[in-house]
């Protein structure tokens, strides 16, 4: 996202120089208040370009051509859009600096347009401190609705943009959903839309779907993210994996009490609030004592436990979404029956307004479809609550 260097120099000279503030009762007030919208959808939606000092959609709609068609009354109404793009900026990063650097202006350029729009409003928005900025109770006030003004105009671009006949879908989850459940799925959908390209955006962070484009997000949770469309996928339960090699020999894994002669492959993955068991959890829910919960192979991602799992390096802990193909193949198996099942669950994320509705309902149903196919249906009986939510 961001502006291109024609956008900068237009941005910044229209917020710093004197002689626009004089002129800003001039004729020529309709070109100023279209640059300032082309400026605002430049930083909004990264669907635009500038070509021949002209903001274009992908549709060949041109800004300029959009804004002199509306109604002129409403134009000058919103004659503080650099300023309003400003502030959010600023609030959002609790920095002028911080936010000048976002929109390629000097932190000069945007204290002065902050002050300009204090100055319309007739209230202060931020509180100047010596190192610091802070939001007043004026300015706390107004950003919640700004945030959604331009999360609608950065739907409406996406909109535009993607009224072609293919559409690109991007989706959000974790490497390891991704690697282990996802990517092995993912060919029967193409194959039923094929008019619907993926894209995928893998994270362990939970994503920003305005500012980020993306329109779904796999997420594992409690199931509570406040203003989004959240749908139960999965539950999941958790038990011990290990290759099939482990189960044979003189030290084959037979009781649990013969961990004491594995190593264990422990996944520092998932975050405490998650109430994912480790070790320690499991060999005392299974009467096991004499084993060193703590030692063993510590890896930072699910598919790396599992892969050292299906390698013999050891016995893991395994999540029941991510092994369940490499228990169907023989890569893995199940040395003992005990299970744990998991407060947490995957859950379908995405906005209300969504900027591509058809193509997010028809990859829900269809991701629906394939969890239906195996264990870890939703089962809303089965799982319990948690304050706290994990990464998407």
């Amino acid at each position: 996202m961001g502006l291109d260097r024609k956008g900068a120099i237009d941005f910044e000279h229209a917020i710093s120089s004197e002689q626009g503030v004089r002129a800003s009762h001039r004729p020529d007030q309709r070109q100023r208040e279209v640059r300032g919208f082309e400026n605002l959808m430049l930083g909004t939606h990264s669907r635009c370009s500038v070509s021949h000092g002209q903001t274009t959609l992908r549709t060949g709609l041109t800004l300029e051509k959009l804004a002199l068609t509306a109604d002129p009354a409403a134009m000058r109404r919103l004659a503080h859009l650099n300023g309003l793009r400003a502030f959010e900026a600023a609030a959002r990063q609790a920095s002028f600096a911080l936010a000048a650097e976002e929109l390629a202006v000097t932190p000069a350029a945007v204290s002065l347009q902050i002050k300009r729009l204090e100055d319309y409003l007739g209230v202060r928005l931020f509180e100047r401190l010596p190192r610091r900025v802070e939001l007043t109770d004026a300015g706390h006030a107004m950003l919640p609705l700004l945030k959604e003004g331009f999360d609608l105009l950065a739907e409406a671009l996406a909109r535009a943009g993607s009224s072609g006949a293919r559409r690109t879908l991007v989706v959000s989850l974790t490497p390891s959903v991704a690697a282990k459940w996802l990517m092995p799925r993912l060919e029967r959908f193409t194959a039923l839309h094929p008019e619907i390209e993926i894209r995928l955006d893998t994270t362990t962070r939970l994503v920003d779907f305005a500012r980020e484009q993306v329109d779904l997000a796999l997420r594992y949770g409690a199931g509570r993210w406040p203003g989004m469309t959240v749908t139960p996928l999965m539950s999941e339960d958790v038990f011990p994996v290990c290759s099939p090699k482990l189960r044979v020999g003189r030290r084959a894994l037979r009781h649990p009490s013969d961990l004491a002669h594995c190593t264990l492959i422990h996944d520092a993955s998932m975050p405490k609030a998650s109430a994912f068991p480790q070790w320690s959890a499991w060999l005392e829910a299974a009467g096991v004592t004499g084993v060193d919960s703590r030692r063993g192979l510590h890896l930072n991602a699910s598919m790396l436990a599992i892969q050292a799992a299906i390698e013999g390096q050891g016995v893991a802990l395994g999540r029941s979404v991510l092994v369940a193909d490499d228990l169907s193949s023989g890569r893995l198996v199940r040395p003992f029956a005990r299970r744990t099942l998991l407060r947490f669950g995957y859950y379908i994320v995405h906005p209300v307004r969504s900027a591509q509705p058809k193509a997010v309902a028809a990859f829900s149903a269809w991701l629906m479809q394939e969890a239906g196919r195996g264990a870890g249906a939703p089962d809303e009986r089965r799982r319990g609550r948690q304050s706290a939510d994990a990464g998407s």
